[in-house]
């Protein structure tokens, strides 16, 4: 990626913090760790804001909830490391899976996936009408994602095959120069890497729809959290959710 956000992203150790400015009820809110990735449309950062789909929801959530927000963006292996050994730290949009259930408090669903397994058109030498056939292939996928998790344990997905990356935005890169053959996303949420990587809708072919890869996404924080915070966060979500924000992001995910 050229633009200056991914290059911050990159730092893994120097992660970059993007505090909101909220005001509730014309008082200073308290503040509040959130990390998360960049995964557009959403999760973004736009002129050195945390922005998106999901983002709006949160920032919602927050502000009802009388918190600020102090964002930090890494890749996704580094914010699920944090969340999960870091009591007290929001993190969104995680796939609840049973290896993640007794980690974490679960806040609310704040979208929902139809992942497919995709490649580039033009590569007509890669055929896949099964779930086992893409073992044959080197795949693509981020690390600590529950994509990744599926692929090693569901799919069987030989080690010497599975390449695993900080980011989507990287293992798009890889994709679009033929270093990976396969790779997982949702066909609703990949219009900026198209645009990112100037490729037509038409130039990407979903080949598998896996079941298994049907996901809600969930805003969470690790177990032994403050339990009064995470009730005020279940309250405050339940004020949100159906608003407007949370209705145009289950729009954009098929729901």
């Amino acid at each position: 990626m050229q633009s200056k956000a991914l290059t911050l992203l990159k730092r893994a150790i120097n992660p970059l913090v993007l505090a909101s400015s909220m005001m509730v009820t014309g008082l200073s809110a308290e503040p509040l760790r959130v990390v998360l990735e960049l995964s557009p449309p959403h999760q973004t950062v736009n002129n050195g804001k945390v922005a998106g789909l999901t983002t709006a929801v949160v920032d919602d959530m927050l502000q009802h909830a009388g918190l600020t927000p102090s964002y930090e963006v890494y890749p996704w292996a580094r914010a699920f490391h944090i969340a999960a050994t870091t009591p007290n730290v929001l993190i969104y949009n995680m796939a609840r899976t049973p290896e993640r259930e007794s980690q974490f408090e679960w806040i609310g669903t704040v979208a929902s996936y139809k992942f497919g397994v995709l490649k580039l058109r033009r590569r007509t030498d890669i055929h896949v009408q099964q779930l086992s056939d893409i073992a044959k292939y080197v795949m693509g996928a981020q690390r600590d994602d529950f994509a990744a998790e599926w692929l090693r344990d569901y799919a069987k997905q030989p080690a010497q095959n599975l390449q695993l990356q900080p980011d989507v935005v990287e293992t798009w890169r890889l994709l679009v120069n033929g270093k990976v053959e396969l790779m997982i996303d949702d066909p609703q949420a990949i219009e900026d890497m198209l645009t990112r990587y100037q490729l037509d809708r038409q130039e990407i072919e979903f080949l598998l729809f896996p079941p298994e890869l049907e996901q809600q996404t969930w805003i969470a924080l690790k177990k032994g959290s403050s339990p009064a915070l995470v009730q005020r966060l279940r309250q405050a979500f339940q004020h949100v959710h159906g608003n407007a924000n949370h209705q145009k992001v289950m729009r954009n995910t098929g729901n």
